[in-house]
């Protein structure tokens, strides 16, 4: 394989799974690329792995070209999992993280259960083959204020203990060894250094 169409325009994540691919000498394309456009694609899983398979096969049966895609969010203990696989449409698409971020610590404030955390679901759809599939989490609990300035969505409120610090004042060195893109990113990795030898 020496090409990867990556099912999205945000910037940081293609330059997340292009330093890791490229040391296989695979080359990462973002769909924009390839298509021009970024199609909007109904995402109507019930859980990240779905949403994530239902990502990679329709763009891979648009393009016939090896396509990965990912779906990630937020899961708080105290919430029902809440918001879930809804994590970028919780409290509407248009409504900002500094208000999103705000409602969590409210409703959980008075909870004992702080306990949350990041899942990322990763799918790679090659044409011909069955869709392979990859997860990572990243253990936390929500924290009792706003901090930090880097990442972006709910890492603000994302307290991570062994750290003791939200994954917004996490380092990206500190983050790319724990977070859970970053262990759906090595399972892919290793099945593709693996099927490349």
């Amino acid at each position: 394989m020496k090409e990867i169409v990556v099912a999205t325009t945000n910037k940081g994540k293609l330059k997340e799974i292009s330093a890791m691919l490229e040391k296989l000498g695979i080359e990462v394309k973002s769909i924009k690329d390839v298509l021009g456009y970024n199609p909007d694609i109904e995402e109507t899983g019930t859980t990240f792995t779905e949403n994530a398979v239902i990502k990679a096969e329709t763009v891979m049966n648009m393009i016939h070209m090896p396509t990965l895609a990912d779906d990630s969010g937020l899961e708080v203990d105290a919430l029902d999992k809440q918001p879930g696989i809804y994590s970028s449409r919780f409290m509407g698409e248009d409504t900002s993280y500094d208000i999103k971020n705000q409602w969590i610590i409210d409703a959980v404030k008075d909870k004992e259960d702080k306990t949350a955390r990041f899942v990322c679901a990763m799918a790679l759809a090659i044409p011909d083959e069955e869709t392979k599939t990859f997860l990572g989490t990243f253990e936390g609990e929500i924290n009792d204020c706003i901090d930090g300035e880097n990442g972006f969505g709910y890492d603000p409120i994302f307290y991570y203990p062994p750290l003791k610090k939200t994954s917004a004042v996490m380092t990206m060195e500190e983050k790319n060894k724990v977070s859970h893109r970053a262990k759906a990113l090595k399972a892919l990795y290793d099945y593709l250094e693996e099927a490349h030898k």
